[in-house]
């Protein structure tokens, strides 16, 4: 391939996959600079191996891999920015704010914080980007099956999280994640 087939190949899909990526970036990170880094980073390593770069819905995936690894390096520095805020925030919340008054999303927000980093990937991926465990398994570079169990216990373990944040939210396991609405 000449380097104008590779040059109007990686054009096409960068327009066809930009703002998934640039979506999945930013509903990951902390601000949209650092969004826009770890796109631009994602891009310029797709253009470095365009070659390897699967055709269609795969080089989708294979960018969301890509993605998500720039994401990972790039989280090593932002965790730390993160547990100070979440421990500032710890620290004001028990100084002011009165237990009772905790939103519903202050406890499903509590319980995606006690989850670890893997688990909380495996239900954005479900969630955010509306990835069926076939894809999330192309993304983590695992099988469908291992990629269903994993999303499954997941989705366990974020259950009972929730109920150790709302008591009320006991049964929330017997319950799926998302419904999809048929029609």
């Amino acid at each position: 391939m000449s380097e104008q087939d590779d040059r109007s190949r990686f054009e096409a899909v960068y327009r066809r996959t930009y703002e998934q990526i640039l979506g999945y970036a930013v509903r990951r990170c902390s601000s949209p600079e650092d969004a826009a880094d770890v796109v631009a980073e994602t891009y310029v390593i797709a253009w470095r191996r365009i070659t390897e770069l699967p055709d269609g819905e795969a080089g989708k995936l294979w960018l969301y891999g890509v993605a998500r690894r720039v994401l990972a390096n790039h989280r090593r520095s932002e965790r730390r920015k993160l547990t100070r805020h979440t421990e500032l925030t710890d620290e004001i919340e028990h100084l002011y704010a009165a237990p009772s008054h905790h939103s519903e999303q202050d406890g499903v927000d509590e319980a995606m914080d006690m989850l670890a980093d893997s688990d909380r990937e495996l239900l954005a991926l479900t969630l955010w980007e509306g990835l069926d465990p076939g894809e999330i398994a192309t993304v983590l570079d695992c099988s469908r099956n291992a990629a269903r169990i994993r999303l499954h216990r997941a989705r366990k373990r974020f259950a009972k999280a929730l109920e150790k944040t709302r008591p009320s939210a006991a049964g929330f396991a017997s319950r799926p994640l998302i419904e999809k609405e048929s029609g």
